[in-house]
């Protein structure tokens, strides 16, 4: 067998991963904008649709995990190629618990449901819902930044960062207010401090695989450092 069947070979295997790894990452996405319509709506049929998926994204981090530690095995794989495949492993982990934030959401939509306090809710559902739309824009655009291993859109999810942070700062002062005012908010109020929470650390993976993307295209280990930070260091 030559030397480039070999290289045609592994390219396709390399694409295959990668085509699976996108595939996932949608899942996720999805999970997550379906917990938040759960919650935005009380539907307990979303939610438990929700928590099918996790199921589903579990079982595709095995087995895509299963099939890395085959590859490296197999062809003994160096430098570029290397990396690409230890990203992949640290990718499909951010985006398994990816997929567990969406199933806390979901869990808590249900136990909202059963306790009965959704009809009672005033709270600020709209902040929440903007929260979740700026934390899945991030992780559409890293999972744009890995397909097209695109250092400049990785950049850009590290610079919006802030703004889901930001963004859930305001949720918590809001929270409080409302506890404050209304002790029998208080109970709910708690459990939307875990969806925000669950919500930021969506924005947190989305960042740990545009980190992930930087190190495969330039080989630099950027995380725990700031956004200009790293744009010097990958420039």
């Amino acid at each position: 067998m030559t030397d480039k069947h070999l290289s045609t070979q592994f390219d396709a295997e390399l694409s295959g991963i990668s085509t699976r790894v996108l595939e996932m990452g949608g899942l996720v996405e999805s999970q997550v904008a379906q917990a938040v319509e759960a919650l935005g709506t009380f539907s307990g049929e979303i939610a438990s649709h929700v928590l099918k998926q996790e199921e589903i994204v579990n079982t595709m981090e095995i087995e895509i995990d299963r099939d890395l530690s085959t590859i490296i095995a197999r062809r003994q794989p160096t430098a570029r190629d290397l990396r690409l495949l230890i990203a992949v492993s640290k990718t499909i982990a951010n985006l398994e618990r990816v997929g567990d934030e969406a199933a806390r959401i979901a869990r808590t939509v249900q136990r909202l449901i059963n306790t009965g306090v959704s009809s009672r809710l005033r709270l600020p559902m709209s902040d929440l819902s903007y929260e979740a739309e700026l934390a899945t824009a991030q992780l559409r655009k890293a999972l744009d930044a890995f397909a097209r291993l695109d250092v400049d859109r990785a950049l850009e999810v590290l610079k919006a960062d802030d703004q889901i942070d930001k963004e859930f700062d305001g949720l918590m002062r809001k929270l409080i207010t409302y506890m404050m005012e209304d002790p029998r908010t208080i109970s709910s109020s708690i459990d939307l401090v875990f969806v925000a929470k669950a919500i930021e650390r969506v924005g947190d993976h989305a960042k740990n695989l545009a980190e992930v993307i930087i190190y495969v295209v330039k080989g630099t280990d950027v995380r725990h450092n700031p956004p200009d930070a790293v744009e010097n260091m990958v420039r």
